[in-house]
């Protein structure tokens, strides 16, 4: 694969597109992580169950153990604490359950927006930089070897209108093998891509 051309104008045009993807990139992993500690900001509620629960069981077990020390009914009291010491429980539970709401519903957002992100650099850039590392590198095994391959991927890949700078009928000219014409056709093939012509043409 030939991912750069050899004209330093096409080589600078190629490298800020592949910056400007790479930063396009940086910027949605970026948005992503502040999208993601945003939405885990929203855990504070819930972590603030979480500790309230722990706290209502503790005070609830101790006042149970306390409650146990009295006599003859030291174990009924014991009992009727029991139930404060759920409700604890069921209201750390809850606050776990919603931490765990938040980080799943955090994760994912912060997926979808690189996800969504990628999705112009995946299926635009990416394409055309393979489709011109494919192009650049079969012109570059032709060019020293065959022009009138060069000049018939012209005719097929370019605009009418720079093919008829090269010569008025130029598919009759490369039919006829017309060499000046088909080695015209062939530079052309070659500018577009931003490689640099041979010396010699070949024959």
């Amino acid at each position: 694969m030939r991912f750069y051309a050899e004209r330093p104008a096409r080589v600078v045009l190629q490298l800020l597109a592949d910056l400007l993807a790479v930063g396009w990139l940086v910027v949605c992993v970026l948005a992503a992580q502040a999208a993601r500690e945003l939405i885990l900001g929203l855990q504070g509620p819930a972590q603030t169950m979480v500790d309230a629960g722990g706290t209502i069981r503790g005070a609830f077990d101790e006042a149970a153990r306390t409650a146990q020390q009295v006599p003859f009914v030291g174990d009924d009291l014991a009992r009727g604490l029991s139930g404060g010491t759920g409700a604890g429980d069921a209201l750390a539970t809850a606050g776990r359950e919603q931490l765990e709401t938040v980080a799943t519903v955090a994760l994912g957002t912060a997926v979808g927006i690189v996800v969504l992100g990628a999705l112009p650099v995946l299926f635009v850039w990416l394409p055309l930089r393979l489709r011109y590392a494919r192009a650049a590198r079969s012109a570059v095994a032709v060019r020293s070897v065959d022009s009138d391959l060069l000049a018939l991927r012209a005719m097929t890949r370019l605009p009418v209108r720079r093919l008829l700078k090269v010569s008025p009928d130029p598919a009759a000219a490369w039919r006829r093998d017309d060499r000046a014409v088909v080695h015209g056709l062939a530079a052309l093939e070659l500018r577009s891509l931003g490689l640099k012509t041979p010396k010699t043409p070949p024959d």
